[in-house]
């Protein structure tokens, strides 16, 4: 399986902080519903045994939904749970060593933060970057705000989809029509609201405007 550049255009990123007297797997269907394009699991917190469980969980429902579901940083459990890939950060596994143990048809993320990193990640076989942090986030405490005109030399250094991530709202995402960016990675802007349907279809709405869909 490859990416296609409008499965990113809402890409929802898990975090259990928020989910009350839900499951994760009840969020991931409602957000679904509202019109996440892309799921991937991060659970931080989680040890393996508990994500591999919860992978297995979502997967059914990505199905269903014709999401893909990736998992966060780690090869094996993706490999383990069926997932469709992982994604990399710049300090986990080589992506050219993913791609040799999950084979050619699995995705491969990586996060870059300037545009040699992206260029070294689409060499070892990235399907798609995620880029930021774009904003001022809390679930990523050392990232500082990456700026608009590198997101934009991010975007126009390779040919692969580049997703902006971190501290992304409803009040802010239109600011990032015109970057070149496929769409928005968010945690809570989904998944700490009250009705995550609805605030699912509301970021839906806006980041087909930044991905030019609409």
């Amino acid at each position: 399986m490859k990416v296609d550049r409008k499965q990113l255009c809402l890409y929802a990123v898990t975090d259990r902080r928020w989910l009350g007297n839900s499951t994760l797997a009840q969020q991931v269907e409602l957000a679904l519903e509202g019109g996440v394009t892309f799921l991937q699991l991060r659970e931080k917190d989680a040890g393996p045994q508990e994500i591999l469980e919860q992978a297995r969980q979502l997967l059914p429902i990505c199905r269903r939904f014709g999401v893909p579901l990736i998992i966060n940083d780690n090869v094996e459990l993706a490999l383990a749970s069926g997932a469709d890939g992982v994604h990399l950060g710049q300090g986990d596994m080589d992506p050219r060593q993913a791609r040799r143990l999950l084979g050619p048809d699995r995705i491969i993320g990586v996060s870059a933060h300037n545009p040699q990193e992206a260029r070294l990640a689409l060499e070892g076989g990235a399907d798609y970057l995620g880029a930021g942090a774009v904003f001022h986030t809390g679930t990523k405490t050392d990232a500082g705000a990456l700026p608009r005109q590198a997101l934009e030399e991010i975007c126009r250094s390779v040919d692969i989809p580049v997703v902006a991530i971190g501290g992304i709202t409803r009040e802010n995402v239109l600011s990032l029509a015109g970057s070149g960016v496929a769409g928005a990675a968010v945690v809570s802007a989904i998944f700490a609201q009250p009705d995550v349907k609805e605030a699912a279809r509301e970021m839906a709405q806006l980041c087909q405007k930044v991905a030019g869909l609409r």
